[in-house]
C-alpha cells in the first residue's frame, strides 16, 4: 500500500535541511530504485520552484510499504527528523487513483 509522509520543517531549518539532503535523497533513491517511490519533493516557502534563502515548510513523500508500521519507521529514520530540520512528521495510509 502507498503513504503519505507528510514533514513540516523546524523555522530557519534551511542550513540543516541542506547539509543533510545528499542522505535524504539517498534513502529516496533507494525507494525509487525499487519501484516504490511514487512521488517526492520539498515544500517551498515562497510560490517559486526555487525559493533562495526562503527556504522550504516541509516536504511530502509518498511511497510503497507493507504496513503503515514500515512507513512510520521509515520515516522515523529520515537524515531531515535526525539533524533537526523537522519538526512534525505525519504518516498516512494514501490510495492511488490518478494517474492510474
Amino acid at each position: 500500500m502507498f503513504y503519505a509522509i507528510m514533514a513540516t520543517d523546524t523555522p530557519d531549518s534551511l542550513s540543516a535541511r541542506l547539509a543533510a539532503r545528499p542522505d535524504h535523497l539517498a534513502r529516496l533513491q533507494t525507494l525509487q530504485e525499487q519501484g516504490r517511490l511514487l512521488l517526492a519533493g520539498p515544500l517551498p516557502a515562497v510560490d517559486s520552484e526555487d525559493p533562495g534563502s526562503a527556504g522550504f515548510t516541509g516536504s511530502l513523500v509518498v511511497a510503497e510499504f507493507p504496513s503503515l508500521d514500515d512507513a512510520q519507521q521509515w520515516a522515523d529514520n529520515d537524515p531531515y527528523v535526525a539533524a533537526g530540520v523537522y519538526q512534525q512528521v505525519t504518516v498516512k495510509p494514501f490510495k492511488r487513483v490518478f494517474p492510474a
